[in-house]
């Protein structure tokens, strides 16, 4: 049971570092894709492009600057970087420049360089030529900036790379309008993740402390079954330092073998979680994460460190013990109950202490780390508290029995609590995570729902390639339909962080269905005259906001007149008028489009409009299909969660069988003389069942109020640190018996090996009891 439980500990913590060291590592790969992590550039601060001139005068001045142009394509989400491969300083070229055909990459159609996955990706898209590339991350393709201009409808550029080692000749300044900056896209995109990555990180340490349950509790019941075998040790002279040494070493091989047994498990694990984290990092955060693992070291290593760390941390209570062994101590186990009885006083100070500490870090602490604090207080508070309140309620009920059975049932179910103790803990902390974690997940697609309801009013939605169709597109659409809106943003620096900005005309779409939370009078005619701008929740919260404060945009700051709901998206945003963003934004691409018409009539204009100008279907979707695929995205996002708490409640289970099985063999001393006394082997088989099922019982009623505390925590403090939005909370009732009978399962058949047992237990086993003094 050891091994069984570090290894199922170990692999479930070390598969999820798996999973988040795949990540990281792909962040690094784009954080470097164009050596640009330390790189310095030069851009407009407005995000606006740089016009070739501005370049040419640079390079005649002497700057050693190389012109890149960079965008997404929106109908195949690629990401294409233009690059000038005569120019580019060696530490940006993240491909092998040498090893490209310059004749076709240079030429007018061009080569697009992707990795294996992107090219499997766009098979059969109208692209130009793909060259492999290994290195690359997935989801982006490198080409000659003509091709890139070409590809993405502009004209300037994107930014200028600075050679490194190479400072600017002294007198010459910047073109105006230019400024020197350090690019550190790849370390935004990791500071936007890291919330996601710390709370799987959170559901591993979850997962390892359930397991670590089981450890603990086998350590703890294989020395007591070994006492009087140490005991004997000791009498024959063993030192009590070279005991506890040899004990040491065993439990050291013990868990290395766990530990490789373990990590193992755990690349199974994350290799099953790995596509539905790759479609979450995509889906909300735009981050391409390769779906197939690579063995790294760093997780390996961690995985060995923490089997150890988690026996030793286990063990350290029995070794001590074993250490201060006396030498004709009891190895009764009445007496090792009664022993562990004492420490529920201190068990109670501790968990009050931390359900204190708790109330406190949420009235004093902000951020992430204190909400996780707050969470982990909370848990550990509660299941330090379980085995006294359980050992309060079988006190109660034993002096309200009426009959020497009942009393004698409850009095053995006390004396049982201290074996079982740890085993209920896991399986509080595993109901009490799902119950948590469902309330959140099912809260949050009951708001996201409606809010989708609200967000995707229009019909249709349509993506030109070129400005030119989008026109043609735009002026064949208009006498079909209600309203053609245009959908125009810009990226920009926003309070700090990349955010974008996005262009809203003047129609009751807007006024009547988008989801305010709060909003000045007469908000959407402020909006329309250009006066006031609209933000979203996250960029409210974080800056600590109000209504009527101004934001800073590029070309004059604009007061807040409303904040709008945008779940789902960890960036800030901004909405302004459609005219304002394109006096501040000229170059915006001018490409998407809400239509308006009956809804009879969406899929019939949808199927005309493709066959008119030859679209692919991505390039024109209804909403329902938008709705869909959001949908979609959100079931897999929180597919991990909800593979790792079934995966915790199945080794809370587990706990509970480790610790029936051992208690098994320990009590037949104790249910020897009651069968002597008349009770049958089926009986007493019988009320050990009922005792198991009556204690997970009472444990999920304990858990069901620790789990919606737990869930209004994710909701309303870790929710909102993590990703800037708060959420309503809602219960479901039908949930929470769907978990009380996994709940009572799981418990029944943690037992079901132990009934039998007892069951089927010869009478010669029961008699040799009396064999012996006891």
């Amino acid at each position: 049971m050891l091994l069984l439980g570090l290894s199922l500990a170990t692999a479930l913590w070390s598969g999820v570092q798996a999973i988040n060291a795949e990540a990281r590592a792909s962040y690094a790969r784009a954080a470097v894709g164009l050596g640009q992590d330390g790189l310095q550039r030069l851009v407009n601060p407005d995000g606006t492009a740089i016009p070739i001139a501005a370049y040419a005068a640079l390079r005649r001045a002497g700057w050693q600057v190389s012109p890149v142009v960079e965008g997404q394509l929106l109908q195949t989400g690629l990401r294409i970087i233009g690059i000038d491969p005569l120019t580019l300083p060696k530490e940006a070229q993240q491909i092998n420049i040498a090893s490209v055909e310059m004749g076709s990459f240079i030429s007018a159609g061009g080569v697009l360089v992707v990795n294996a996955q992107t090219a499997t990706r766009l098979a059969g898209a109208d692209m130009p030529p793909l060259q492999i590339a290994p290195d690359l991350p997935p989801g982006v393709a490198i080409t000659d900036i003509s091709v890139a201009q070409r590809l993405l409808g502009q004209d300037g550029l994107s930014h200028l790379i600075v050679a490194p080692g190479s400072p600017p000749p002294s007198g010459r300044g910047l073109p105006p309008g230019l400024i020197l900056q350090t690019s550190d896209g790849g370390e935004d995109l990791a500071r936007l993740t890291d919330s996601f990555h710390l709370n799987l990180t959170a559901f591993g340490l979850l997962a390892f402390a359930v397991g670590l349950f089981i450890v603990y509790s086998a350590i703890g019941l294989a020395f007591e079954q070994r006492r009087p075998v140490f005991r004997t040790l000791r009498a024959l002279g063993l030192p009590a330092g070279a005991l506890t040494g040899v004990l040491l070493a065993e439990l050291l091989v013990l868990s290395l073998i766990a530990g490789v047994a373990g990590i193992g498990l755990g690349y199974l694990v994350a290799g099953a979680l790995l596509p539905d984290v790759a479609a979450t990092l995509r889906g909300l955060y735009g981050a391409d994460v390769p779906g197939t693992l690579n063995l790294r070291p760093s997780w390996w290593a961690a995985g060995i460190a923490i089997a150890v760390a988690g026996t030793l941390i286990a063990a350290a209570q029995s070794l001590w013990r074993i250490w201060h062994l006396p030498l004709l101590a009891s190895a009764q186990p009445r007496a090792w109950a009664r022993a562990s009885e004492r420490t529920l006083v201190w068990q109670a100070g501790a968990g009050a202490v931390l359900l204190v500490a708790a109330v406190g870090v949420g009235f004093m602490g902000t951020g992430l780390w204190a909400g996780f604090a707050m969470l982990g207080a909370v848990l550990i508070g509660a299941a330090l508290l379980l085995p006294v309140a359980l050992a309060g309620i079988t006190a109660i009920a034993q002096r309200m029995a009426r009959g020497v059975l009942a009393q004698w049932f409850w009095a053995d179910t006390r004396q049982q609590l201290p074996g079982l103790s740890l085993a209920l803990m896991a399986l509080l902390l595993a109901l009490a995570a799902n119950v948590g974690v469902g309330t959140m997940v099912a809260s949050f697609r009951l708001t996201f729902t409606g809010w989708l309801d609200q967000r995707l009013a229009s019909e249709l939605y349509v993506t030109a390639r070129t400005p030119d169709e989008a026109t043609a597109m735009v002026a064949w659409l208009t006498p079909q339909t209600d309203a053609v809106l245009p959908i125009w943003a810009a990226e920009t620096p926003l309070a700090g962080q990349p955010g974008d900005v996005f262009g809203m005309t003047d129609h009751a779409t807007y006024r009547d269905n988008w989801p305010l939370l709060y909003a000045t009078p007469a908000v959407w005619d402020r909006i329309a005259e250009g006066s006031a701008m609209l933000v979203n929740e996250q960029i409210y919260r974080r800056e600590g906001l109000a209504l009527g404060d101004m934001v800073s945009l590029p070309g004059g700051d604009l007061p807040i007149a409303g904040v709008y709901s945008d779940y789902g998206n960890p960036k800030p945003q901004i909405i302004i008028s459609t005219d304002q963003l394109l006096a501040r934004f000229p170059d915006v691409a001018r490409l998407r489009y809400g239509v308006r018409v009956a809804p009879g009539k969406a899929a019939a204009l949808a199927a005309a409009l493709r066959k008119e100008f030859a679209l692919p279907d991505t390039a024109v979707l209804e909403n329902t299909g938008i709705k869909s695929m959001s949908l979609q995205v959100f079931e897999r996002t929180f597919a991990v969660t909800a593979a790792l708490n079934v995966l915790t409640l199945g080794v809370a289970g587990l706990a509970m069988f480790a610790s029936l099985m051992t208690l098994s063999g320990m009590r037949v001393p104790q249910l020897a003389p009651v069968w002597a006394m008349g009770l049958t082997k089926g009986r007493l088989a019988r009320l050990d069942f009922a005792r198991t099922l009556m204690l997970a019982i009472l444990t999920l009623l304990m858990a069901l109020p620790l789990g919606l505390m737990l869930a209004w925590v994710l909701l309303a403090v870790v929710n909102v640190a993590a990703f800037g939005w708060r959420l309503p909370m809602y219960v479901f009732p039908l949930d929470w018996l769907r978990l009380s009978g996994f709940a009572v399962l799981a418990a029944g058949m943690a037992a079901i090996g132990p009934w039998r047992r007892l069951a089927r237990m010869a009478p010669a086993d029961l008699l040799r009891v009396f064999a012996n003094e006891r």
